[in-house]
């Protein structure tokens, strides 16, 4: 605005300077006008470099915070810090509440294992029938009876003096499965053996067979006395499950 000001001023004592007073015509004053420009610009441009050296349309550049200047804006270190000795009710009541919520957790942890390796036992009902005992006194020799164990048949047999003479005398090379007859007794006079064929789990007639033992109608499996195959497909002898004698006439299966 000064330097607008300032041409205006120069240009009005230029055209009072140079311009004739009284009346002037047109031609005179274009050609006056046209050799006044050159020196008139001039003075226009001195005046405003010298008017530009004070003038400033920009902002001195600030210098940035360093990071150490900003300081920390988190107060909550010294806000809720605990003063051991002024306030030491605090101090003991922020233990006791860490104390509480720990055990807390370690009581919950501890009942879902004991319910866990709870659940992985056996039941009450599955171990009544872990193990039976059965009363034999009322058993003839020379006659079978058939029990239930776990849900499987079992052969009991009050076997005779010549049965037991018999299975003592037959010869290992005779035998599919070798077994001798005193290792599937525990007393010779007593045959306990499952009743489940071994070739197909089919469950043997008892007193039948070539050998008077046991006979598997459905593939034609033939056991001896001692519950040994002497005939047939089946590979295996007759299993003799975990038994005892709890009496003189009482045998406790399992």
């Amino acid at each position: 605005m000064n330097a607008f000001r300032l041409a205006s001023r120069l240009s009005s004592r230029a055209s009072s300077q140079f311009l004739p007073r009284g009346g002037v015509s047109a031609a005179t004053n274009t050609s006056t006008l046209r050799a006044v420009t050159p020196a008139f610009q001039q003075q226009l441009t001195a005046a405003a470099n010298s008017n530009n050296k004070y003038i400033s349309t920009t902002l001195p550049k600030q210098k940035e915070p360093e990071l150490y200047e900003l300081g920390s804006v988190d107060h909550g270190f010294t806000d809720d810090r605990v003063d051991r000795i002024a306030e030491p009710e605090r101090r003991a009541f922020t233990y006791l509440l860490l104390s509480g919520v720990r055990f807390a957790y370690a009581s919950t942890a501890r009942v879902l294992v004991v319910k866990f390796v709870s659940s992985m036992s056996a039941s009450a009902d599955v171990l009544a029938l872990a193990s039976a005992e059965f009363d034999v006194s009322a058993v003839g020799m020379g006659k079978t009876i058939t029990v239930k164990w776990r849900g499987k048949p079992v052969f009991i047999r009050h076997r005779t003096p010549a049965e037991i003479s018999t299975e003592a005398a037959v010869p290992m090379s005779a035998l599919r499965d070798e077994e001798t007859d005193d290792d599937r007794t525990l007393q010779s006079e007593w045959l306990v053996v499952l009743g489940i064929c071994t070739h197909l789990g089919c469950v043997p007639i008892s007193g039948a067979g070539d050998f008077n033992g046991w006979f598997c109608p459905c593939h034609g499996s033939h056991y001896d006395v001692s519950g040994r195959i002497r005939k047939g497909p089946a590979p295996l002898n007759l299993e003799v499950p975990p038994y005892k004698f709890t009496g003189d006439a009482k045998i406790l299966i399992g």
